[in-house]
């Protein structure tokens, strides 16, 4: 991690199983506002990523001295790149800020279903990060849960 006096300007995050929009923590819910639609959620034994149709919202629970969480929203007017990076049973999500900070989202155990999942949610970030309309059918299958991967 790199520090600009004492604060970080890059962060790391990593989830490992997709979670269904009825099984999120009511917790998580509270930073999802009424006029939000929940896109896609994942998570790791502590912490939670929800994406929304207007931001991301990450949860970073950590113990230092007893329990800690850090909640950071991340609005997708307020990036200037992203890019994403497919590898057998990986995938990252790369976001840089307008601000300069990063943030890394590290997806591990994907499956050919996840990586479609994810190339969806990245294209609808770009484009809404770009000021465009997702595409309808773009946020229709995440709304749907619908990633079906056809067989060659």
């Amino acid at each position: 991690m790199f520090y600009v006096g004492k604060k970080a300007i890059t962060k790391k995050f990593n989830f490992s199983n997709v979670i269904g929009k009825s099984d999120l923590p009511g917790y998580i819910r509270h930073y999802v506002h009424e006029d939000e639609t929940i896109l896609a959620a994942y998570k790791t034994e502590r912490d939670h990523a929800t994406f929304t149709d207007k931001k991301i919202v990450l949860f970073d629970n950590y113990s230092r001295f007893g329990m800690r969480k850090q909640i950071y929203s991340i609005s997708y007017k307020s990036i200037s790149a992203v890019a994403i990076t497919f590898e057998k049973t990986k995938a990252e999500m790369n976001i840089i800020l307008d601000n300069g900070y990063h943030a890394y989202l590290r997806f591990a155990d994907v499956l050919p279903e996840d990586k479609v999942r994810l190339r969806i949610l990245y294209t609808c970030i770009n484009r809404i990060s770009s000021n465009q309309e997702p595409l309808k059918e773009d946020i229709k299958r995440l709304l749907d849960n619908n990633f079906k991967v056809k067989s060659k």
